[in-house]
């Protein structure tokens, strides 16, 4: 039977020697046919099935519930598929952000024969900008199909549009021991809402000004909030790997899988499935396994497994998929900077973070955090995460260093205009979104 000590060595396991440290980027983006800009269906005849049979072709080993294929691996990268098809790629886990780059680069590439071919893009915005809900076409995925969709319908919350309407990219990052781990997390929880502003890119709805620099962000404000925010024992000092244990048993869990079936368990926390509560799996029935499919589904904007998670930004342009793992390396992987970065978070208290989160997802950096802008702060993170990277002194075969991947940032900084701001004055104009030069220009 699984015990708190099996649930905590879980994340235990996750701590890397110095010399092990590496980064893993995921993006997500939208398929869309470019002669309509309707979103590709998952099947048909120019489809996600048709587009992974090339990636199949191409040495990519696909991975079937009953007979969908619903991802694809090669080497130590993957590729998912999200409610609505969003189509991610998570990344290897790497040295340096210039491999990063070159892995995000091949990847692009290969997409951009598949556009030629089947006349689609491939949409980078946090958040779909035209149609409706009820145009999104379906995943066959039993979790999203049979658990998660009656789930976030239950709540009447943003949930659905969470699941099929909004795409993110992330940056992880490995823990080199459990105060390490605090310290990142601590971090990382504080400056997360200036990240998001700083990318943010979602600033339509069905083809509107949504009111939102991040309607992504105010999404997940109303997104089932027992495992989505920024909760406050992840800002505190005293934050262990057993306060995140705890914080996940009293979190409900989503299903029980087994033998491909999924077994809602929407009613339970994991504490009650391993004190008895549930009649269809007794204690001794929990395994491991379960436990990690559990933490998979706690959504919170900086999250926990054998690594952290980044979750906090839109998904954007190339510039902005190797400019956010650039960022948090820079800020995570160098101790002066980590150091200096935990100094500055100290003047804040976590009543100033909640409140410049809520404010920053319709006034961007422009909101005050306690009393500085949006702006000052995401210059000053910006300049210590460069002087880290510099400090870090990984270099590609031109010899540039990892900096050279800041200067998209340094560009909306110098400009004081996000993604989200740019595409407003770009394609929106005399009230109406002009959706042809927004695909155009936002595409891959």
């Amino acid at each position: 039977m699984l015990n708190k000590s099996d649930l905590i060595k879980y994340f235990e396991n996750g701590i890397k020697n110095t010399s092990e440290i590496k980064i893993g980027t995921e993006h997500e983006k939208f398929i869309y046919h470019k002669s309509d800009l309707s979103l590709v269906p998952y099947s048909g005849d120019v489809s996600i099935n048709s587009i992974f049979d090339d990636f199949i072709k191409d040495g990519w080993t696909p991975i079937k519930e009953n007979e969908n294929i619903i991802a694809l691996n090669k080497d130590r990268a993957s590729i998912t598929l999200e409610p609505g098809g969003q189509f991610e790629l998570s990344g290897a886990p790497l040295k340096t952000i210039h491999e990063t780059c070159k892995e995000i680069n091949n990847h692009l590439e290969f997409t951009k024969k598949l556009e030629e071919k089947y006349n689609i893009g491939f949409l980078g915005l946090g958040f779909f900008p035209i149609g409706e809900l009820k145009d999104v076409p379906m995943v066959p995925k039993k979790r999203y199909s049979e658990i998660m969709t009656p789930y976030m319908k239950s709540l009447s919350g943003l949930g659905l549009e969470m699941m099929y309407q909004s795409a993110t990219v992330q940056a992880n990052f490995d823990y080199i021991s459990e105060s390490d781990m605090q310290r990142k997390i601590n971090v990382s929880a504080f400056i997360q809402p200036i990240v998001t502003g700083l990318f943010s890119n979602s600033p339509f709805k069905n083809s509107k000004l949504s009111g939102y620099e991040t309607y992504r962000g105010y999404v997940w404000t109303k997104t089932d909030p027992e495992r989505t925010g920024i909760p406050k024992f992840l800002t505190e000092k005293t934050l262990s790997f057993e306060e995140y244990v705890d914080y996940a048993l009293q979190v409900p869990v989503y299903a029980i899988i087994r033998n491909n079936n999924y077994h809602n368990c929407t009613k339970y926390t994991f504490q009650d499935l391993l004190d008895g509560k549930n009649n269809q799996f007794a204690p001794d029935d929990i395994l491991i396994e379960d436990w990690i499919n559990h933490i998979s589904t706690i959504f919170t904007e900086v999250r926990l497994k054998t690594f952290i998670e980044m979750r906090g930004a839109d998904a954007g342009s190339y510039n902005t998929l190797c400019a956010l793992p650039a960022f948090w390396s820079g800020i995570l992987y160098q101790e002066e900077a980590l150091e200096e970065t935990f100094k500055m978070i100290s003047e804040f208290e976590y009543e100033d973070l909640i409140k410049f989160r809520s404010d920053v997802l319709s006034n961007g950096l422009n909101s005050l955090y306690k009393n500085k802008t949006g702006w000052e702060l995401a210059e000053k993170l910006l300049n210590i995460s460069f002087e880290g990277l510099k400090k870090r002194c990984k270099k590609n075969l031109y010899g540039d260093d990892e900096t050279v991947h800041l200067d998209y940032l340094f560009e909306v900084i110098d400009k004081k205009e996000t993604a989200s701001e740019k595409a407003k004055k770009l394609y929106f104009q005399n009230d109406k979104l002009n959706t042809q030069k927004l695909f155009e220009g936002e595409s891959f």
